[in-house]
């Protein structure tokens, strides 16, 4: 094939830069222009009448600036506007209506700052645990209960299921002993699901026999220690059985209306649903047993609903009056929680029920040290401390139940009611947790009197101590009180002797004290932490304390100079001896170190700790650790990087990216973001020291250079490299380091062929031609600048990159290599030019050395005949059915780089673009709109000066049709 010459046209860069400014349009007085004040119209609407009314509208205008946004605020939307023309005298009414109904409403509903029952049922059965045998009795079915026929009468219906609850009472029921807790749960899910299963197959007398059976296990305290987690289990099935009966009673109230609103009232129910519910309420009064009659009776409470509106509130004291016949005083207390409970969802605003339930239960308050309870715990060898806490749960419901929304006087009562039972522990510790925070913490010093004063040998004072300053974490004290509270707290603390009591107390009031006091006495807390946990490696069962007190102190001590000057706070560090648990506490720092700090330090204290923290995050990297870690890692350890400044001691500087490199080289991209880094000093020197180029900068430049030299080649990712070695030459070139830059290019050029067919991106296979493709755009960028060795010939490094170009095995059905060859074309175009378009400060480039030398054009011609030659000989391979549209496109693609950066007053070349393009178009592959506007931009161009060849060239650019 005929070399075919290249003859780049002349660029006036500056003239080409002002035909591309936007063009100034002066604005008239009045024309609409973005910052002119908007001028806002604002309608008024006034109804006179309800019935033939007239409206009038009054307009106003200002012009003010007003944010368009702000109509939504002032009225004049829409839906505003439309409002505004309701009548006045009903809107009033509608309105003073609902706020009546919200205001009942509000009074009535709990919301969501009420702590659901829910969410403390884990807690209880995972707190509430036995490795006894238990037992369980199981319901046998029986032949008496048979169905009656049609014809039967509905006494006869009745006397059937009075015999069939009468034979689950006479003894139709297996007992299954030497269950392990595990096996028990089970048992008693499988009753849960047989009561669904009977209830689906309209075996309603099953269900409820199943309800009853279940009901009396609670009444069974053999194994007591587990009592608080049977009453978990055995109410969930209490709680499915009230709501299958209410959805039934619900479901038979449909008619021609619908269903039942939500606030329907008893009037509105029928009477075959009314007949079904009171049936329901006859068959639990007649079991004879007090404990499953009063638990079934109160899963169903909600359905006094459907009776009478007074149902509920007759109901409750009666439930309430009923319980004083359990003997028992655990069992009697769960009773009255599950009365509350289910009191707080169908009527909280009856707050005299809970109100009563705590006092009958204060009023039993002395059963539990009687010596009926006292022989039990003999037999069950179960110590009082531990019985006691077993009342924790049902106690704390029932206070919270009372406590929501109750006015601070109540808690003034029950303190008085606390003292005249002696102050006892556990009474006054669900107390402190069932009411307001603020009420707690202003009575603190109260509180702690009655503490002192408790009987600590049933309950552990240190219990609540650690129930006071949970209140004391979320509400502040009386300031002339907070010292005294926590002396008085740390006095009873400190004196502990059991490293997990301490610990559960300590990492409370460590809070209280961050948010209280200074680094002082953080540190006095610290240091009595270490006392107490370091001993017999005490420490090592404590990690989730010790973590959270380090979270407690971090999120209140934003300033890290003062944190880490803290004496104790680093042999604090030293007590997570745990690897996980350690780089965990160090993530955790360093989290809150680069959310809070806001400035760039140099501060010896903090960048020595860091070093600390990031080198323990950095060292438990190893061969299993997952990618996703190690990116995190990476990350917070380059944000304390990115936030270390030693100002202009450029040397200082360098000195710690030096001493990064060397403690953190596992970790890839903490070594890029250190040659990034480092490069970004280089020029800041560079910026700082302009005009005062002495031999000491240059020094320090060349090391900044020397140290991305060094840690490049230790990178395994090869883009990175090649992105890096591409950068850190182009900072050694505006340094005016020359040699260095050259070396850092060569070396980017001897890495292409490396370059693998597939690389890894974010753990996915991908094709590295489209990177490689992006890497030689950015270097042609820079290649126009660089100048020409004097010892390597001309453009010695454009010619190494096109062997290494041409020797690369790309892709069969790829495009690239001539994407690429196009690229150089513009690049050899771009330095024929006389004044190149950019330039480096005081770096010559080879515009100005060979100033258009006859030779040094020559060689670039060359070169770009060579690259023609290669980019026509591909389109000829091209020329295949399945390749065609590829040739289509690349000819158009190649078509318009002649047409940016070629003379096509060369008759050769302009033969050449016409050729390319009926190439473009020869099999239908070319898209018309495209070359419609193609064509339409040469048109344009012919009318620019010295483009009137243009004019010509569209003449001889047909446009073929498809058709």
């Amino acid at each position: 094939m005929a070399a075919f010459p290249w003859h780049p046209r002349s660029r006036n860069y500056t003239s080409e830069f002002d035909s591309c400014r936007l063009e100034a349009v002066p604005v008239e007085f009045g024309d609409y222009h973005p910052l002119k004040p908007i001028i806002v119209t604002e309608s008024k609407t006034k109804k006179m009448g309800r019935k033939g009314s007239t409206s009038s509208t009054s307009s106003s205008s200002s012009s003010s600036m007003v944010d368009p946004l702000s109509s939504v605020l002032d009225g004049t939307d829409p839906l505003s506007l439309f409002a505004a023309t309701a009548d006045p005298v009903t809107t009033a009414a509608n309105t003073d209506t609902t706020r009546k109904k919200r205001d009942k409403d509000d009074s009535l509903v709990v919301g969501s700052d009420f702590e659901p029952w829910s969410s403390k049922r884990g807690e209880i059965l995972a707190r509430y645990t036995t490795t006894e045998k238990l037992s369980i009795n199981l319901y046998m079915s029986s032949e008496k209960g048979k169905a009656t026929t049609p014809g039967s009468a509905v006494s006869e219906k009745v006397r059937t299921r009075l015999e069939e609850l009468d034979d689950l009472e006479e003894g139709s029921q297996k007992e299954l002993l030497n269950l392990t807790q595990q096996d028990y749960m089970n048992r008693i899910e499988d009753l849960n699901q047989s009561l669904k299963d009977a209830w689906a197959s309209d075996q309603k007398v099953k269900a409820l026999k199943i309800v009853i059976q279940c009901s009396k296990l609670l009444s069974d305290t053999t194994v007591i220690q587990f009592y608080p987690s049977k009453f978990v289990l055995i109410t969930d099935i209490l709680d499915t059985f009230g709501k299958l009966v209410y959805e039934r009673i619900l479901s038979m109230c449909l008619d021609n209306r619908g269903s039942l609103p939500d606030n329907f009232t008893p009037e509105s129910v029928n009477d075959t649903a009314k007949e079904t519910c009171l049936n329901w309420f006859f068959k639990i009064a007649s079991i004879r047993e007090l404990i499953p009659r009063f638990y079934v009776e109160a899963a169903i409470l909600k359905c006094n609903k459907f009776l009478s509106k007074t149902g509920i509130s007759e109901c409750l004291p009666r439930l309430t009056a009923m319980i004083r016949g359990i003997g028992d005083p655990l069992v009697a207390v769960y009773a009255r929680a599950y009365l509350c409970r289910v009191g707080m969802e169908v009527a909280p605003h009856l707050k005299e029920s809970l109100n009563k339930n705590f006092f009958d239960f204060l009023l039993t308050f002395k059963q539990m040290h009687g010596d009926t309870v006292q022989n039990q715990l003999v037999v069950q060898c179960v110590e009082i401390p531990l019985y006691l806490t077993l009342y924790s749960p049902a106690i704390d419901w029932i206070l919270q139940c009372i406590a929501y929304r109750a006015p601070e006087i109540l808690l003034t009562e029950m303190m008085e009611r606390c003292k005249k039972l002696g102050n006892n522990a556990l009474l006054l510790n669900s107390v402190m947790s069932a009411f307001r925070a603020e009420f707690i913490a202003a009575r603190s010093m109260d509180f702690i009197g009655m503490i002192k004063e408790c009987d600590e040998s049933g309950f552990p004072k240190h219990l609540l101590f650690r129930s006071l300053g949970l209140n004391l974490a979320m509400a502040d004290p009386p300031e002339c009180d907070r010292l005294q509270i926590l002396n008085e707290a740390w006095k009873v603390i400190t004196k502990l002797k059991n490293p997990q009591d301490y610990i559960n107390c300590a990492e409370v009031w460590v809070e209280y004290t961050c948010r209280h006091f200074t680094k002082r006495e953080v540190n006095t807390v610290l240091a009595d932490v270490i006392k107490h946990m370091t001993p017999d490696r005490a420490f090592e069962d404590a990690y989730p304390q010790l973590h959270s007190i380090i979270q407690k102190i971090i999120t209140y001590f934003h300033d890290f100079s003062v944190l880490f000057s803290a004496e104790k706070f680093l042999p604090f560090l030293d007590m997570f001896q745990k690897e996980s648990v350690r780089v965990e506490v160090c993530k955790c720092i360093m989290e809150a170190f680069i959310k809070h700090q806001q400035d760039a330090t140099k501060d010896p204290v903090i960048l020595n700790a860091l070093l600390h923290v990031c080198k323990t995050m950095h060292d438990s990297v190893n061969a299993l650790t997952l990618e996703d870690e190690k990116r995190m890692l990476a990350s917070l350890i380059n944000g304390f990087i990115k936030m270390v400044s030693f100002g202009r001691d450029f040397e200082q500087q360098l000195s710690f990216y030096v001493e990064a490199r060397s403690m953190f080289c596992n970790l890839e991209p903490v070594l890029v973001q250190l040659v990034h880094s480092v490069n970004q000093l280089a020029m800041e020197t560079r910026k700082v020291m302009k005009g005062n180029h002495s031999r000491k900068t240059a020094a320090f430049v060349r090391a900044c250079v020397a140290f991305c030299f060094i840690t490049i080649p230790s990178l395994t990712s090869i883009f990175a490299r090649l992105n890096l070695y591409l950068n850190s030459g182009q900072v050694a070139l505006a340094n005016q380091c020359l040699s260095q830059a050259d070396a850092f290019f060569k070396a980017a050029v001897s890495l292409v062929p490396e370059v693998p067919k597939m690389i890894n991106i974010d753990g996915k296979m991908r094709p590295s031609e489209p990177f490689l493709l992006e890497f030689f755009c950015n270097f042609f960028s820079t290649l126009l600048i660089v100048p020409d060795h004097p010892e390597q010939g001309v453009l010695f490094l454009v010619r190494g990159l096109l062997n290494v170009i041409q020797d690369y095995t790309w892709e069969d059905n790829s495009d690239d290599k001539v994407r690429i060859y196009t690229n150089v074309l513009h690049l050899l175009s771009a330095m024929t030019q006389e004044t190149y378009i950019y330039h480096i400060d005081k770096v010559d480039s080879n515009d100005t050395l060979y100033g258009g030398d006859s030779k040094f054009l020559i060689e670039i011609n060359k070169l770009c005949e060579a690259v023609i030659a290669q980019i026509l000989d591909h389109l000829k391979t091209l020329g295949q059915e399945e390749t065609l549209k590829r040739q289509s496109q690349l000819a158009l693609y190649f078509f318009n780089s002649i047409l940016a950066h070629g003379d096509l007053r060369n008759n050769k070349l302009n033969q050449l673009s016409v050729n390319l393009w009926n190439l473009a178009q020869k099999h239908g592959f070319a898209d018309t709109k495209t070359m419609v506007k193609t064509l339409e931009y040469i048109k344009r161009q012919s009318k620019q000066p010295d483009m009137s060849h243009f004019t010509e060239l569209a003449l001889r650019l047909p446009l073929q049709s498809r058709t």
